[in-house]
């Protein structure tokens, strides 16, 4: 037996299978769906202070007078963090994302404001329009 029929398959380039297909049109439609959203909490949270959900018309006082956050990463930490997301519920994955907070900041608490673990950890910041303005006015 060569060592080579002991070892697992290398997932970069394994034969195609289940776990390899394309997407389903529906999974790419609720990942988009879950990345767009992340985009628009981490926008609010970098230039928003008030009007969560632009139910009256954008107004300079809605706007921070001080930014914190970058933009230019964001939306790829957000695809970064769906994909991963992904990944860990398919695979059942035990799997740590390691990113510091810096200027992609927004994006990580956008996701886990999504998916719920910062209202966990912090009550007070509620999934509800109350909550997002609190999410956004919290680094201003």
């Amino acid at each position: 037996m060569t060592n080579d029929a002991i070892r697992p398959a290398d997932p970069l380039t394994a034969p195609p299978s289940a776990a390899r297909r394309p997407l389903s049109d529906e999974m790419l439609r609720r990942m988009d769906g879950y990345w767009r959203a992340a985009n628009y909490l981490s926008v609010g949270q970098i230039y928003l202070r008030a009007n969560p959900l632009l139910q009256e018309p954008l107004a300079i006082e809605h706007v921070k007078t001080r930014l914190l956050g970058h933009w230019g990463t964001t939306p790829g930490l957000n695809m970064l963090y769906v994909h991963l997301n992904r990944m860990i519920v398919e695979r059942d994955l035990d799997m740590i994302a390691i990113i510091g907070p810096g200027h992609g900041g927004p994006g990580l608490v956008a996701n886990t404001y999504l998916e719920g673990s910062y209202t966990e950890r912090y009550p007070a910041v509620e999934r509800s329009r109350v909550g997002m303005e609190r999410l956004f006015r919290q680094f201003s």
